[in-house]
């Protein structure tokens, strides 16, 4: 599996981190927020996500999961 960069290990955290309800649109824009990039990079970063199987629909799969765990021990250190 390939080592994400940062701006996805984000993404993934904050998807991770989400309140129940919220909804995708929601997500991006509390993401857009952080000023880390604007909406359309946030929407491209989501695509980069689902076509690599770490977002299916509007969760977070298995491996999605698993990589956000990463992050936030990551970031944790």
């Amino acid at each position: 599996m390939e080592e994400l960069d940062i701006i996805k290990k984000v993404f993934l955290l904050g998807l991770s981190k989400r309140e129940e309800g919220e909804t995708m649109e929601e997500t991006l824009g509390t993401l857009v927020a952080t000023g880390m990039f604007d909406m359309k990079e946030a929407k491209q970063v989501l695509k980069e996500l689902r076509d690599a199987k770490y977002i299916v629909g509007d969760n977070l799969s298995m491996t999605g999961v698993i990589e956000a765990d990463r992050a936030e021990k990551e970031f944790k250190q």
